[in-house]
């Protein structure tokens, strides 16, 4: 059981902070230390990696369709550092969607530094609608993962192996609900349940900061070769840390 804040025991908000100046009485707020739900944290303040993939089964209305967040064991040698491993061909999650990467990068991200909002188009067939082809891979068949282009889109698949991440996506194809989705995963130097890999598909808007005190390092792969006329940038500007105001301006817009 949480214990109340003693400053918010007082009847008389007033009396509590009347040894302040008026102005500084007046600019007075109080941090609100009350949990909410799972699915409201993890569109909002964010949550952990482990709590969301706990949690995936009961996230139907708060989870971005075609994401995945899977567990990475990370393995300590004492003595000498630790081993994971990244994936295997035809296994794991990455086995059961079909998702084979083309092309594996690393990327590095200094300490207090951030990046995006970037996003990869969605290809959509000719002819066809496409909240109505999303629709169809999202909704209607899910689970049908030999329908997905991966070879004509770049889907994203990241791994951490240093530093804090805390990863921010927002779902912007045409017909889908915006979702925001915000968690934390630390790398591989960082052992725990929070290790994990995630899937992003392309049309999901995604931007990452590094929160920790070491360099940031990734490993990801693509499902297509890196194409520069697929990068697109959503308030540049937001390549700052810490979290600056057009990323809440950003994520607070209305759907259209």
């Amino acid at each position: 059981m949480l214990l109340q804040n003693p400053i918010q025991m007082s009847s008389n908000q007033n009396d509590t902070w009347q040894g302040l100046k008026t102005a500084a009485r007046g600019g007075l707020d109080t941090r609100d230390y009350s949990v909410g739900g799972l699915a409201g944290r993890l569109g909002g303040v964010g949550v952990n990696a482990s709590e969301a993939m706990a949690g995936q089964s009961n996230l139907d209305e708060a989870w971005i369709p075609g994401v995945e967040i899977f567990s990475r064991r990370v393995f300590q040698q004492k003595g000498r550092g630790y081993f994971a491993e990244l994936a295997r061909p035809n296994e794991g999650v990455l086995g059961r969607i079909g998702l084979n990467p083309r092309q594996w990068a690393s990327a590095l991200m200094h300490r207090d530094s951030a990046k995006g909002f970037h996003i990869h188009p969605p290809f959509v067939p000719d002819g066809e609608d496409p909240e109505s082809w999303f629709k169809k891979l999202y909704a209607d068949s899910p689970e049908d993962y030999a329908i997905r282009p991966y070879e004509k889109e770049q889907w994203d698949v990241m791994f951490f192996l240093t530093g804090i991440c805390e990863m921010l996506l927002v779902d912007e194809r045409a017909g889908m609900p915006r979702r925001i989705m915000r968690f934390t995963i630390p790398g591989d130097s960082r052992p725990g349940p929070d290790n994990a890999a995630v899937v992003i598909p392309p049309g999901v808007a995604h931007a990452l900061r590094n929160i920790g005190n070491e360099d940031l390092l990734m490993a990801y792969g693509t499902s297509t070769t890196f194409n520069p006329a697929w990068e697109g940038r959503i308030e540049s500007d937001v390549e700052k840390a810490p979290l600056p105001a057009d990323w809440e301006k950003y994520l607070a817009m209305n759907a259209g």
